[in-house]
């Protein structure tokens, strides 16, 4: 197994969260809580706790598919292997992610990232228990049967996260312009956060926001967007959190068993009598 070099990251992450809280604490106290920060610290350490099975079955169903699947053999000292496995990776990330928020299936593990009403770096810590588990891992499938090494594969999914770990602040506002044209930034992945209608469904790109502009989900940040859900969780209980999707979910079938898939596959926000609205629907009405 590689390296996992999100728990080497870990003390990294305790100290910029640390020294970003104590700014912005002194400067900009309505753009942190420290209840809100400590849930998503929890639901963090709850991510590593639970990965550490979960990334295990992962790992093993790449490896199954390599070795018994795989087309190509593809050199591991090779640099242009290393650029490969890169956009591989990254463009497998932005599906995963654009689907995520497509499919409620997927949506009830990545809702938990979303439900902070704060951006802040402890509000990128706030991870989902059930991704794995739930096989989230479906959309990085291909690579092993292509040729990309199980470790490679897991060496570049853990250099995307560490990656996006940065960009959840409002410390940095607006970068070089070629940086912003081509990489996900603070400002691209701030309005991925917003509530706001208009920024509903976009900006899915790990690392590069290219994918966003080639197929056309791309939103320029325009003003400071309002952080959260839709409809908001109201609670701090990270239990309540990274499970209660999937509650809601179960609850939807149960009373409506003819419309079962639709409650599961369907949009977040999908009713079979149009009592709920999915984002399209809200952004037809503006």
């Amino acid at each position: 197994m590689p390296p996992n070099l999100i728990l080497y990251a870990v003390p990294f992450f305790v100290i910029s969260v640390l020294i970003e809280g104590y700014f912005l604490y002194r400067e900009q106290r309505d753009r942190i809580e420290l209840k809100d920060s400590f849930t998503s610290i929890a639901l963090g350490f709850g991510n590593l706790a639970s990965g550490l099975l979960t990334k295990t079955i992962s790992a093993g169903i790449f490896w199954y598919l390599y070795d018994n699947f795989h087309i190509f053999t593809l050199d591991g000292s090779a640099w242009w292997m290393w650029v490969l496995a890169f956009f591989a990776d990254d463009l497998s990330y932005y599906w995963f992610h654009r689907e995520a928020h497509l499919i409620r299936y997927f949506w009830a593990s990545h809702k938990v990232h979303h439900s902070s009403e704060k951006y802040n770096l402890a509000s990128a810590l706030r991870q989902t228990w059930t991704g794995n588990i739930t096989f989230s891992y479906v959309f990085h499938l291909w690579m092993p049967i292509v040729g990309f090494h199980p470790v490679v594969i897991i060496v570049m999914q853990q250099i995307s996260l560490l990656y996006q770990y940065w960009i959840h602040t409002e410390t940095i506002g607006k970068m070089w312009r070629p940086f912003e044209y081509i990489f996900n930034t603070p400002s691209h992945h701030r309005v991925h956060h917003g509530s706001d209608v208009e920024y509903l469904d976009c900006n899915y790109a790990g690392i590069l926001i290219i994918w966003d502009r080639m197929f056309g989900t791309f939103v320029e940040e325009t003003h400071r967007p309002k952080y959260g859900l839709v409809e908001n969780v109201n609670t701090s209980n990270p239990v309540k959190i990274a499970f209660g999707e999937w509650i809601a979910i179960g609850k939807d079938v149960l009373a409506n068993p003819k419309y079962a898939l639709g409650y599961i596959f369907g949009r977040p926000g999908w009713s079979h009598d149009g009592s709920r609205k999915t984002a399209t629907e809200m952004k037809k009405e503006i």
